[in-house]
């Protein structure tokens, strides 16, 4: 869909796509319910990020790091090209730039 920002959700790895149109597309869960923490800690993002961009971590274990940091949603800005993290209060953490 052009110009739209999925969410892709930590809780269980679903994902939510909203068309330009107000259309939205939801995606099945892709992983065990996780519980996220209510406190946020940016600097244990950064941590769990790095360890998967290394490929230590599998998709499950970065999820499972994310959810401890208290990240409840990533946001991809295919506008942008960025990936945007957030926290259950909604505080962007994080955002870093898309590799090509």
């Amino acid at each position: 869909m052009k110009g739209a920002a999925p969410d892709s959700f930590i809780a269980d790895g679903h994902s939510e796509y909203v068309g330009n149109s107000r259309h939205k597309v939801v995606t099945p869960p892709a992983h065990e319910k996780l519980t996220i923490a209510e406190t946020s800690n940016r600097e244990r993002l950064i941590e769990h990020l790095s360890l998967h961009n290394q490929r230590k971590t599998n998709y499950l274990e970065m999820s499972k790091g994310l959810a401890d940091s208290g990240i409840e949603k990533w946001t991809f800005d295919t506008n942008k090209l960025t990936i945007a993290y957030y926290d259950m209060a909604g505080n962007e953490m994080l955002v870093e730039a898309i590799r090509r």
